[in-house]
């Protein structure tokens, strides 16, 4: 339980000014944002600009996972594989991608929450009438382009939530999505543990997982999505943050997952949780 709650707006002046009040009651150890979903995470670099301590993952690494070129470089790096893409600032850019990476795309602007603005497009004319309908919204433009990813045809989508100390990797959950790959997570059920996959490739999920991790430099939760196709594992997106799987993770296998993760913020070890029992 929190000794003070605050109702504000998860606005960086908000968040500044509970820190200034926190930290004329005694000492800030830090902030911890990822437990706040993708618009507490957009307000690490802000806090550590005005001289606040992010716990955890810092927002140096933070932006390796979100950047896709420094995200490709990473996956180039631990020998992982991505479906084709690219980023477009309008149609032009747009039709230009789709063609050279072959339809059907999945288009998804980037900094937008919930998934909004993503669709399957299958040819040119639909990928033009994308762009009138989405013009006015502010989801695309010069500060925030569209990303156009192959898509993966009859593709299994995994999940998976996991913890990284810096060394060792601890996997919460493994999950299965119902529905094929291309269905936004927030709109899809999964299994847990998964239904069809094999442990060799359960196996193949962990190491991609490991990799990502370090390459990023994780320090706490981390959510990782995959697709399989024609037993070929895709990364499509890591998360240095808590996923909205969380919960469900830590229920079905009484793990206390957002409680390790903040230990692990702090300086605890893996193997010290497990030692200690906080975690199985």
């Amino acid at each position: 339980t929190s000794d003070r709650l605050y109702f504000e707006p998860l606005t960086l002046e908000d968040v500044l000014e509970v820190t200034h009040a926190e930290m004329a009651t005694g000492e800030l150890v830090g902030v911890v944002v990822q437990l706040g979903g993708q618009t507490a995470l957009g307000l690490a670099k802000g806090l550590e600009a005005a001289g606040i301590p992010i716990l955890g993952t810092s927002p140096a690494a933070i932006d390796l996972a979100e950047e896709r070129g420094f995200f490709s470089k990473i996956l180039d790096e631990a020998d992982l594989l991505a479906p084709a893409n690219g980023t477009a600032l309008n149609v032009d850019e747009a039709l230009e991608i789709a063609a050279r990476i072959g339809y059907p795309v999945l288009v998804r602007p980037s900094f937008v929450l919930g998934g909004r603005g993503m669709e399957i497009v299958y040819e040119s004319a639909s990928l033009k009438d994308y762009f009138v309908r989405i013009e006015g919204q502010g989801i695309v433009g010069p500060t925030h382009p569209l990303l156009v990813d192959k898509f993966l045809d009859d593709a299994i989508e995994i999940d998976i939530d996991a913890l990284f100390d810096g060394e060792q990797l601890y996997v919460g959950g493994v999950m299965e999505h119902i529905e094929e790959a291309g269905i936004h997570s927030g709109d899809s059920s999964c299994t847990l543990p998964p239904i069809t996959m094999s442990q060799s490739q359960i196996n193949r999920v962990r190491e991609a997982t490991l990799a990502i991790a370090k390459g990023v430099g994780v320090r706490g939760l981390i959510n990782v999505q995959f697709a399989l196709a024609s037993d070929v594992l895709y990364v499509l997106e890591a998360n240095p943050r808590a996923s909205r799987t969380v919960p469900f993770v830590s229920k079905a296998l009484g793990i206390t997952l957002a409680k390790a993760a903040s230990l692990v913020m702090v300086g605890k070890s893996i193997a010290e949780l497990i030692n200690e029992d906080h975690l199985p």
